[in-house]
C-alpha cells in the first residue's frame, strides 16, 4: 500500500515530472499503478530554464537618454520625408522658370509620388525578411542622394531623376519610422507616441508650402532640398551608433529564395498598374481631357493589371505583397479605407487652402502659409490629446469616430468662406478642421499593430501607408479637376482667356493676366471653385466616418496574446500539453507567471483544462498538492475530495464510490493518452481515501 501511495503522489503532485520514481529508481512494488517505463514516458523531466527573451516592457526605457535620442532621430527622418511631399508646391514656378521647362511641371510632383507609391508595398516585404536597422539606414542614404541630385540639378531631366530616387527611398523611411517604435514601446503605451508621430507628420505636411515659399523667396529653391542633407546626416549618424534594435535570427537563403520573397510576379502587375493610374490622374484635365483616348487607355491598363495582381495575391498568399489574410482582416480592411479617405480629405485642404488665400485674399505664398497656422496648431494639440486619451481608455475607435465628425464640420464651414470673410471666420474654421484631423492621423496604424500578429505588422503598415499615398494622389487630382472645370465654365467669355490658358496658367498669374474690370470675376470664380473643393473634402470625411463604424473594438492594453488563431497549439511527442508546457513563456520551470506551480509542474493559465474551475478552489488544490508532495511519508491521497458540483468537467463515473484495483489499472493505461493537467486532477479525485 505504501508503494501504491508513493506512485500516486508522484503522479498527482508533479504531473509530467515524477519526483519519487525517477529514472533508475528501483523502489517499485507489485501493486504500483503504472509500470516504470510508462511513468517515465508520461513524465519527462522538464529542461532547465534558459535565458528568456526580453519582453516589450523590458525594452521600454523612457528614462534612458538613448531612448529619447533614438525617437528624436526617428522623428527627424519622418519630418524630412513628410516635408518633401509638399515643400515643392510653392517652388515649382521658380524651378520651371529656371529650367525653361513648363511642360515638365507635372513630373516634378508625379515622379516623387510614383516611386513612393510603387515602393511602399515592396518595403513591407523587405522589412519583414531583412534587418530593420540597415534597411532603414540605407533608405536614409538613398534619400539624401536623391535630395542632393535635386538641389544641384543642372537640368529639368536631372531634377526629375532626383525626385524619383528620393521618392523611392522615402517609402522605406515612412515604414521604418513606424516600425522603429514597435520594439521600443509596448503596445499599451504606444498611443501617446503614435500621437507624436501623427503630430510630426501633420506639421511637416502642412508647413511644407510655407517653408518652400520662404526658401524660394528669401534664398533659392535649391535650399528646399539642401535642407535635407544636414538633418538627414545627423539622424543617420546617431542611428548608426546608438540605435540597437533586437536581433532576429534568420536562416540563410539562396538568391532565388531572396527574389521569391519580394513577390516578383506580383510586382510585374503591381508596378505598371500603379504607374498607369497615377499618370492618368496627373494628366487628366490638365495635359489631356478626361475623354482622351490616352487617359481611357491608362485607366483600362490599370484595371487589367489590378485584376491580375489580385489573382496572384490569392494564388500565392505566402509570398504576397498584400496577403489575403491581412487585407481581409476586418480592422485592417476598414482601417485602411479610413486612411484612404482621411488622407484624401487632408491633402485637399493642405493644397487648396493656400490657393484660396493667394487667389481670393490676394496674399503672397509666404503669407498664405502663415495664414494656415491655425490648421497646424490645432492639429498638434489634438494629436497629443488623442494619444493620451487612447492610452488612458485603451480603445482607438473613439478617436476614429471623433476625427471625421469634427473635421467634416470644419470643412463644411470652410465652404462658406468668401472674399469678405473676416479673419475670425477662417481662423476658427481651420482650427476645427485641424483639430478633427489630429484625432485620426495615426489611429489606423495603431489598429493594425493591435490586431495583426507580429510577423504581419510590417506588411500591414506598408499597406496602410500605400493607401495613404494613393488617397492623397487620387483626391488631389480630383480637386485639380474640380478647380479647372469650374474655372473654365465661370470664366468663359473673358477676352484673351481661353480654356487652355486657364488650365495651364498659375493661380496668381491668371488674376494678373485679365483686364482690371474682370479681376473680381476671376476672384469670384476661384472662391466658388475652392468652396466646392472644400465640400468634396467634407464628403471624404463623411466616408471615413462610415469606415470607422466598421472597426473592431480592440484594446491596446490587452495586445497580442499568443499565436494567431490560424496557428495550431504547440504539441510535443507526448501530447499537446507537453509542447505547451515547454513552449509557453508563462509555463517555464523557473517559476509561476500566469499559472500555479505544483512540485515542478506549472499549470498554464489559459490553456489548462482546469481553467473552468473556481479560482479559490484552484489555489487551495494547489497548496494541498504542494504540501503532500513535500511529505514523503504521507500516503499521497486527498482525505477529503472537493464536492462534485465544483468540478464541472468531471465525468459522472468519477463522482461515485471508490473503484477497484483493476479499474484503477485500466484507468492508468489510458493515462498516457490524456493531457497531463486533466489526468492529474481526475486521478486525485478518483482515488479512495486512506480509510477505504
Amino acid at each position: 500500500m505504501a508503494t501504491v501511495s508513493r506512485s500516486t503522489t508522484s503522479l498527482s503532485s508533479s504531473g509530467k515530472s515524477s519526483h519519487h520514481n525517477r529514472p533508475g529508481d528501483d523502489s517499485r512494488g507489485a501493486g504500483s499503478m503504472a509500470e516504470p517505463n510508462d511513468v517515465e514516458k508520461l513524465s519527462p523531466t522538464p529542461p532547465p530554464a534558459g535565458p528568456q527573451q526580453p519582453t516589450e516592457d523590458d525594452l521600454y526605457k523612457p528614462k534612458s537618454p538613448m531612448f529619447w535620442l533614438t525617437l528624436l532621430c526617428n522623428f527627424m527622418a519622418l519630418f524630412l520625408v513628410a516635408l518633401d511631399r509638399t515643400i515643392i508646391a510653392t517652388a515649382v514656378p521658380r524651378i520651371s522658370d529656371e529650367f525653361n521647362a513648363l511642360g515638365d511641371i507635372g513630373w516634378y510632383g508625379s515622379a516623387y509620388m510614383l516611386t513612393t507609391s510603387c515602393a511602399q508595398l515592396v518595403y513591407g516585404r523587405i522589412y519583414k525578411f531583412y534587418d530593420m536597422k540597415w534597411v532603414f539606414l540605407v533608405s536614409v542614404v538613398v534619400f539624401e542622394i536623391g535630395s542632393a541630385i535635386c538641389g544641384a540639378a543642372p537640368s529639368s531631366t536631372v531634377f526629375i531623376v532626383g525626385r524619383a530616387i528620393a521618392g523611392a527611398a522615402s517609402a522605406g523611411i515612412f515604414s521604418g519610422c513606424m516600425l522603429i517604435m514597435i520594439p521600443m514601446i509596448p503596445l499599451h503605451r504606444r498611443p501617446a507616441f503614435q500621437g507624436l508621430f501623427g503630430m510630426v507628420f501633420g506639421i511637416a505636411s502642412v508647413m511644407g508650402p510655407l517653408i518652400g515659399g520662404g526658401f524660394t523667396s528669401g534664398a533659392t529653391w535649391r535650399w528646399c532640398f539642401y535642407i535635407n542633407l544636414p538633418i538627414g546626416a545627423v539622424s543617420f549618424i546617431f542611428m548608426v551608433f546608438f540605435w540597437n534594435p533586437p536581433k532576429e535570427k534568420r536562416a540563410p537563403a539562396s538568391v532565388a529564395a531572396h527574389i521569391k520573397r519580394l513577390d516578383p510576379i506580383g510586382m510585374v502587375f503591381f508596378l505598371p498598374g500603379t504607374v498607369c493610374l497615377l499618370l492618368a490622374l496627373q494628366w487628366a484635365g490638365s495635359t489631356y481631357t478626361w475623354n482622351s483616348w490616352r487617359i481611357i487607355l491608362l485607366f483600362a491598363l490599370f484595371a487589367a493589371c489590378t485584376a491580375a495582381f489580385v489573382v496572384v495575391q490569392i494564388l500565392k498568399p505566402k509570398t504576397a505583397m498584400v496577403p489575403p489574410r491581412v487585407i481581409t482582416q476586418r480592422s485592417v480592411a476598414f482601417g485602411t479605407s479610413f486612411t484612404f479617405f482621411l488622407a484624401g480629405s487632408m491633402l485637399m485642404m493642405v493644397y487648396y487652402v493656400p490657393i484660396w488665400f493667394q487667389t481670393v485674399k490676394q496674399v503672397d505664398p509666404i503669407k498664405s502659409g502663415i495664414y494656415t497656422l491655425p490648421l497646424v496648431l490645432s492639429l498638434v494639440v489634438s494629436s497629443i490629446i488623442a494619444g493620451i486619451i487612447t492610452q488612458k481608455i485603451g480603445y482607438y475607435v473613439p478617436s476614429m469616430l471623433v476625427a471625421p465628425s469634427i473635421m467634416s464640420v470644419g470643412e463644411g464651414l470652410m465652404s462658406t468662406l468668401n472674399p469678405g470673410s473676416p479673419t475670425s471666420h477662417w481662423v476658427a474654421f481651420q482650427f476645427l478642421t485641424g483639430f478633427g484631423l489630429g484625432f485620426g492621423m495615426q489611429t489606423s496604424g495603431l489598429a493594425i499593430q493591435t490586431v495583426l500578429p507580429k510577423e504581419d505588422v510590417s506588411t500591414g503598415i506598408a499597406i496602410n501607408f500605400f493607401v495613404q499615398q494613393l488617397g492623397g494622389a487620387v483626391f488631389t487630382s480630383v480637386g485639380q479637376t474640380i478647380l479647372s472645370n469650374l474655372l473654365v465654365k465661370r470664366l468663359a467669355g473673358i477676352p484673351g482667356i481661353g480654356g487652355h490658358v486657364i488650365v495651364n496658367e498659375g493661380a496668381t498669374q491668371l488674376t494678373n493676366e485679365v483686364p482690371p474690370e474682370y479681376k473680381d470675376r476671376v476672384i469670384g470664380a476661384y472662391n466658388y471653385a475652392c468652396q466646392r473643393i472644400f465640400l468634396a473634402s467634407m464628403g471624404l470625411a463623411f466616408a471615413s466616418l462610415l469606415c470607422a463604424f466598421g472597426m473592431e473594438w480592440k484594446s491596446v492594453k490587452k495586445g497580442r496574446q499568443g499565436p494567431p488563431p490560424s496557428q495550431p497549439p504547440a504539441t510535443g511527442p507526448h501530447g499537446p500539453n507537453e509542447g505547451l508546457l515547454r513552449s509557453s513563456p508563462s509555463c517555464q520551470p523557473s517559476g509561476p507567471s500566469d499559472g500555479s506551480t505544483t512540485n515542478g509542474l506549472i499549470m498554464a493559465k489559459k490553456e489548462s483544462p482546469a481553467e473552468g474551475l473556481p479560482r479559490q478552489h484552484l489555489r487551495s488544490r494547489t497548496s494541498r498538492r504542494s504540501s503532500l508532495a513535500s511529505e514523503g511519508r504521507h500516503s499521497g491521497v486527498l482525505t477529503k475530495p472537493p464536492p462534485a458540483h465544483m468540478m464541472p468537467g468531471l465525468p459522472s463515473s468519477a463522482k461515485g464510490s471508490p473503484r477497484s484495483s483493476d479499474q484503477r489499472m485500466e484507468h492508468d493505461t489510458r493515462l498516457s493518452h490524456n493531457s497531463v493537467p486533466r489526468t492529474t486532477s481526475q486521478e486525485m479525485r478518483e482515488l479512495p481515501s486512506p480509510a477505504a
